[in-house]
């Protein structure tokens, strides 16, 4: 089988370490391509990629086609590719919002699968929720899950709708986390912590946490439920944030998610 990835940006590069070394390409080099010169230089230094800077040399001949490049990019790299694809070529979609009925009219194409993707894949740690057009096989679809599975985990979704509302949760949700972090690291700091014990305190409670739950069969409101106990310390912090309704403003941050991905899949330009 022989793999492209058309984008060595940050998605473009994650996945294309990860899925190099899968045994589905049989030993067989990951095919990249990019235009921009730093880009190409640092993917021509990874021995496990053949790197091209023209699209007509390597997609032509690629039986699945990773498309890692920003949504506003696609209609013009699409313009370039649309002469050299064929029907039996298989179009992996890493973009945001960009439909599958859309990439199917703009290539003239039929097997498509649109992704999901975090940037936690960086780290092995990465969640890709997809789903497919009709015609993408089953089996076509259990390659397609076990190269995006090289990154982390992924799941099979139904719809594409579920594709945007995984947008709002795990493709934006890792910028949630940051964002609660650093605003623990500069409480921390405010207290008086250095730079280094902030960062130990912070991190290794946010590790420690997520580790209890996925290593328990409890609920988050459970294991709130053990820390806090009435007119303590946690307790007193929990009710902070549902004075301030933290709660409902992290809800509504993911829906504002959501509803841009669907925006953006009405104009992908």
């Amino acid at each position: 089988m022989k793999l492209l990835v058309i984008g060595g940006g940050n998605m473009g590069l994650t996945y294309s370490e990860g899925m190099s070394q899968s045994p589905l390409l049989n030993r067989r080099k990951l095919m990249i391509q990019d235009l921009n010169p730093d880009t190409l230089a640092k993917l021509e230094q990874n021995p496990d990629f053949e790197v091209y800077d023209n699209i007509e040399d390597c997609l032509p001949t690629a039986d699945i086609i990773f498309i890692a490049v920003k949504p506003y990019h696609c209609v013009d790299l699409f313009d370039k590719m649309k002469d050299m694809v064929n029907d039996q070529q298989l179009f992996v979609s890493l973009m945001a919002g960009v439909t599958i009925d859309f990439i199917k009219e703009n290539l003239g194409v039929s097997k498509v699968v649109r992704t999901m993707p975090n940037l936690p894949a960086k780290v092995g740690k990465g969640v890709t929720s997809f789903t497919e057009s009709h015609d993408v096989s089953r089996v076509e679809l259990l390659m397609v899950r076990n190269l995006l599975d090289t990154t982390g985990a992924s799941i099979h979704v139904e719809t594409e709708s579920f594709i945007d509302k995984s947008t709002g949760i795990s493709g934006s949700g890792p910028a949630y986390v940051f964002y609660f972090m650093n605003s623990m690291l500069e409480a921390a700091r405010k207290m008086g912590f250095s730079e280094n014990d902030s960062k130990i305190l912070v991190s290794s409670t946010f590790e420690g946490a997520v580790t209890l739950f996925n290593e328990g069969d409890i609920s988050p409101q459970k294991w709130m439920d053990r820390v806090a106990s009435k007119g303590g310390t946690t307790q007193a912090a929990l009710d902070s944030m549902d004075d301030n309704n933290v709660r409902e403003l992290i809800k509504e941050a993911a829906y504002a998610a959501f509803n841009r991905a669907v925006e953006l899949g009405k104009d992908p330009e």
